[in-house]
């Protein structure tokens, strides 16, 4: 019988290499030296085509350390919030991990991950997050790997409310195993209120990749606390206190939109933001609308209730802890079931129609339609977790300071000849005084920034409340000198009543800093004029632009206008470059890759 022959792993490095890297370590602790780990692997991800492992031991070894790769797919924080919390859980329990944006990944090299670990969440209709769609399109398209060498799971963020919920996640997650990859975890599916499920998925991932994975890192990681350096003290959980110093209404009376600029005061709090981030607003539900929901349900307010483990009565619970102004087909669903309601129960089986009901009819108005009684922690059990609204920031610091503007469509409308209002809009315009305390944060959105050269023109397409970060980009851009070439494509339905912040546009134009203004008044004329009408009509100038490096920036409603405005963006793309629709989608999406097509879309 022959001698069973074992191979020995061979080191990569020369005992000189190996004596440098221990210097360089020397001095580290154990957080710096996780981050150095993610950012060398980083490294060797970009030169993976020009690097050949020809040793066997050497190729095995590095297989064995090769980081776990969790990828954010955001849209308004929260996957990019619970990605970093796996991160740092899978460090703590000495595995290796890389966290990358989806923005950043490099993601024609997917097929050389081993573990590959998505937390998706689903804008508007069930559209990828702006800073995955190029990732998406490549996974659908005929250029997407075989993955059979690589383990997956998949955390969906979504909201009931919308007819296809978590849509990317359940996307990503039949495109992976399509292509071969191996589920680690079944997918889960979460609504507004993911955190509970969120903790319990961490701690599955990370046992089950402990089972899969060797600990590669040094034990002392295992106790690390890892954080990000953008955070600051001030956070959607730990909000900064500040105060309403204007409320002004910019829209006319005969105008049938009310839009609101509103500026809050910082302070000295030190709370910081670019031109592009959003402002998360922590808000409070009506008085009226609170009183008038317990009187349908028959309940006091002055029950004592449960929240997060504290005892308080239901009427500060419903005030401040619960959403009231969303309703969803979750809630009538078991609203139909907990009070038997023959109406609402037979649209139990129509999925269409449960949806269109829940979209056009508030929860106070379901109740007031069907009445029933819910005693007060039954009815909180119905409801969702009251959460913070973000609004893009329509200043810069370089001009207005310790503020952050925002620019606000009052949601107002009639249900049974009863006026309602929607929750934080309805806060910020008609509920909270001037110098009025406001917990608000900010939301970083690292896929909408100026382009770090200033001689780079830029093209700022926004309907709308849409205008608020062009407003900002327009004030970093005077304020820090900036020359390249600026110009704004508008619309909105009335010249007259409905062109937001005109005369600082108009100031912008005559000083010269804004090169050109386009208009779209959808209601002035017999026929409906809208911005994408203004990107054909001057298709030739924009083709220019864009062959000059411009940067392209889209900002308002996700479900027509930025569709409508894309489709006009490929005409444009493959009249005046001579290209095939298909050439024209993938001249946009290395634009997207190459952060000159940029989209805030809501």
């Amino acid at each position: 019988m022959s001698e069973k022959v074992i191979s020995m792993p061979i080191l990569p490095l020369s005992q000189e290499q190996l004596a440098h890297l221990k210097a360089a370590a020397a001095g580290l602790d154990s957080v710096q030296i996780a981050w150095v780990s993610g950012y060398l692997w980083g490294l060797t991800s970009q030169n993976t085509s020009e690097t050949s492992i020809t040793a066997e031991g050497s190729a095995s070894a590095s297989a064995s350390v090769r980081p776990i790769t969790v990828l954010s797919a955001s849209q308004t924080g929260n996957a990019r919030r619970l990605a970093v919390q796996l991160r740092d859980d899978l460090v703590h329990a000495g595995l290796s991990a890389t966290l990358i944006n989806a923005g950043d990944y490099k993601f024609k090299q997917i097929d050389q991950e081993r573990q590959l670990i998505i937390v998706a969440s689903t804008q508007g209709e069930g559209d990828a997050p702006e800073e995955a769609i190029a990732l998406y399109k490549y996974l659908f398209s005929k250029k997407a790997p075989a993955l059979n060498q690589t383990q997956f799971a998949i955390f969906g963020l979504g909201d009931t409310s919308y007819e296809h919920f978590c849509q990317t996640g359940k996307d990503f997650d039949h495109r992976l195993a399509e292509l071969g990859a191996i589920r680690l975890l079944d997918r889960v599916d979460a609504d507004v209120d993911y955190q509970p499920l969120a903790e319990q998925w961490r701690q599955k991932v990370v046992e089950r990749l402990k089972a899969e994975v060797a600990v590669s890192l040094p034990s002392s990681i295992a106790h690390a606390a890892i954080t990000d350096a953008t955070e600051t003290k001030y956070s959607k959980e730990q909000p900064l206190i500040a105060s309403l110093s204007v409320n002004q209404k910019i829209t006319s009376r005969s105008s049938d939109r009310d839009v609101r600029h509103i500026e809050i005061d910082l302070g000295n709090s030190g709370l910081s933001y670019q031109p592009g981030d959003a402002l998360g607003v922590w808000f409070q539900n009506d008085a009226e609308l609170i009183e008038l929901l317990l009187t349908e349900l028959g309940l006091s307010g002055d029950e004592q209730v449960e929240v997060h483990g504290k005892i308080e009565p239901l009427r500060d619970a419903l005030k401040f802890h619960y959403e009231l102004t969303q309703n969803t087909a979750a809630i009538v669903e078991f609203y139909a079931n907990h009070t038997g309601d023959a109406r609402l129960t037979e649209l139990l089986s129509d999925k269409a129609g449960l949806q269109a009901y829940a979209h056009h009819t508030p929860i106070v108005d379901m109740v007031r339609r069907n009445p029933a009684k819910l005693d007060a922690q039954t009815l909180l059990s119905m409801l969702r977790p009251i959460t913070p609204r973000l609004y893009s920031i329509a200043s810069s610091q370089e001009e207005v300071g310790n503020e952050a503007h925002l620019t606000v469509a009052v949601v107002r409308y009639e249900v049974d000849g009863q006026a309602r209002t929607g929750g934080a809009s309805g806060y910020l315009a008609d509920r909270l005084e001037e110098e009025g305390d406001i917990a608000v944060f900010v939301e970083r959105n690292p896929n909408f920034r100026l382009p770090d050269n200033p001689q780079t023109p830029v093209i700022m397409i926004g309907p709308g409340t849409g205008i608020a970060p062009f407003r900002g980009f327009m004030q970093q851009r005077e304020a820090t000198g900036a020359t390249g070439k600026n110009w704004l494509v508008f619309g909105n339905p009335h010249f007259t009543s409905d062109f937001l912040y005109q005369v600082e546009w108009q100031r912008y134009a005559k000083s010269g800093l804004l090169d050109r203004i386009d208009l779209a008044w959808s209601r002035d004329l017999e026929h409906k004029v809208y911005v994408q009408d203004k990107l054909r009509e001057n298709g030739s100038e924009l083709w220019q632009w864009i062959q000059s490096g411009a940067h392209l920036y889209v900002c308002g409603d996700a479900n027509r206008m930025a569709k409508d405005v894309e489709r006009a963006l490929l005409d444009v793309v493959s009249t005046h470059g001579a290209m095939t629709p298909e050439q024209a989608d993938e001249y946009l999406s290395e634009l997207r890759l190459e952060k000159r097509y940029q989209r805030d879309v809501y």
